[in-house]
């Protein structure tokens, strides 16, 4: 019992991962606005402090981890689909965490200034790529990743990310990472 609620959690970490990147990449940009997720997404892109209500995400989700749940267990059974299930929450809820904080608290690990990095790149420089928010696995599979050295955003643009806007107005006291971002002034 223990070893298939352990074995269904592994599976459903690393489902989370293909999960985390569909529907960023294939709900959330490929349908240009046309789905209610995809809406959603570019309202995003547009205001970065703006995210989905966690009740339509929970309306969302509720069924999709139902389905994962019956198919686990008439694939393998209920135990395994135990750990699964919660596996891919644990995935999803810390994906939510990790994406609000990086909008809205900046980094405070290492990991967390890769993430930072990684996904302001794709909000402001390349949103065709860097789709993995938690990790970059699935961008390397399907050729969607782009190293990123250095973040380049446009003041304004800056201004809408609140860590980031306090860091370049008191340098004294920034954060080592703020080398990761170069503010593009507006020409005068």
């Amino acid at each position: 019992m223990l070893l298939h609620v352990i074995s269904g959690f592994a599976c459903g970490v690393f489902a989370w991962t293909l999960l985390e990147y569909i529907i960023h990449y294939w709900l959330g940009h490929l349908p240009k606005g046309k789905t209610l997720i995809s809406s959603e997404h570019l309202k995003h892109h547009r205001d970065i402090l703006y995210f989905t209500p966690t009740l339509t995400k929970l309306r969302g989700a509720a069924p999709l981890l139902i389905i994962l749940g019956a198919g686990a267990a008439l694939l393998i059974n209920a135990w395994f689909a135990v750990g699964f299930v919660a596996a891919v929450a644990t995935g999803w809820t810390t994906y939510e965490i990790l994406h609000q904080s990086i909008h809205v608290r900046g980094p405070t690990t290492v990991y967390g200034r890769w993430a930072a990095k990684n996904h302001l790149y794709h909000h402001f420089m390349r949103p065709n790529r860097n789709h993995g928010v938690t990790t970059p696995i699935w961008d390397y599979i399907f050729r969607t990743h782009d190293a990123v050295d250095r973040v380049s955003i446009r003041e304004r643009d800056a201004e809408t990310v609140p860590w980031l806007a306090t860091a370049f107005r008191d340098k004294d006291s920034a954060p080592a990472f703020v080398s990761d971002y170069q503010i593009r002034r507006a020409a005068v």
